[in-house]
């Protein structure tokens, strides 16, 4: 799977590069910033549904949910592991350019200070990708006994939201931030991101309750003590980000609700 993974550390970082020079030669009066945050969100999309994909192909074919192996469960886990390298980069890349264009003196060059101010800022979402990549991801690799392809594909199906995630900040970026569409998504982000961030784990832990005959309030002590606690590692950011997403929400349609009023009146 060597072959797979050096692949993968082409491919995000050349898609970075392309969608960037076919975005500044259309979009000209964009600044760096703008290049760097629209070209990082459309490889996230990339990923993300390709991600979704290779899930929904594990989870369909595998009928055993212990035992059934399907070859994406593997590949895809090697071909992803230089995306989540990758895209801490583009994350830093991204928060450096905004606050340079701000007028910020100390972004006039790279150095530790901004990658500190960049930790400090983006510290869970840079934890999360760690994570995966450090333990999660070598875990589904090489520690379960080539079992559980279906859940490895469940998985996969969480990143489901990231595509309408990030396409409500491109539009944000192109200026619709009060169209119809930007709101729609924004349901949609809601919903996508309840479903397969959230709600997956109780399924998980229902269908592997199905397969042994167990009450699913029962499955968190026939697990591992490691499976369950990684388990929490991984849902208690989601949970996290989503009340953000709802806090969000609520102050867009609180704000909204008041430009109703004030030119009602």
């Amino acid at each position: 799977m060597l072959h797979v993974l050096v692949f993968g550390a082409v491919f995000f970082p050349g898609l970075f590069l392309l969608t960037r020079r076919v975005l500044a030669s259309i979009f000209k009066q964009w600044n760096n910033a703008d290049l760097v945050l629209v070209s990082e969100r459309c490889v996230s999309t990339v990923h993300a549904l390709l991600a979704t994909s290779s899930g929904f192909i594990v989870v369909t074919t595998c009928k055993n949910v212990m035992t059934d192996r399907h070859w994406l469960a593997t590949a895809f886990v090697w071909f992803a592991m230089p995306y989540m390298a990758y895209d801490i980069y583009a994350m830093y890349l991204s928060h450096w350019y905004r606050f340079q264009v701000k007028g910020h003196e100390e972004y006039k060059e790279h150095s530790f200070r901004t990658v500190n101010m960049f930790l400090r800022r983006e510290c869970l979402l840079v934890l999360h990708h760690i994570v995966l990549l450090t333990i999660l991801l070598p875990v589904t690799l090489f520690f379960r006994n080539e079992l559980g392809d279906f859940f490895i594909g469940c998985l996969f199906t969480a990143e489901l939201s990231t595509p309408f995630v990030s396409l409500g900040k491109i539009l944000i970026q192109l200026g619709l931030q009060d169209s119809i569409l930007h709101k729609v998504n924004g349901v949609i982000v809601l919903f996508t991101f309840f479903l397969c961030r959230i709600l997956l784990f109780p399924y998980m832990y229902w269908v592997y309750g199905q397969h042994y005959g167990i009450p699913v309030y029962r499955v968190p002590f026939h697990l591992p003590l490691s499976c369950t606690l990684g388990n929490i590692c991984v849902l208690a950011p989601q949970v996290y980000w989503f009340v953000m997403l709802c806090r969000k929400g609520i102050r867009l349609y609180q704000r909204e609700r008041k430009m109703r009023e004030t030119t009602s009146n």
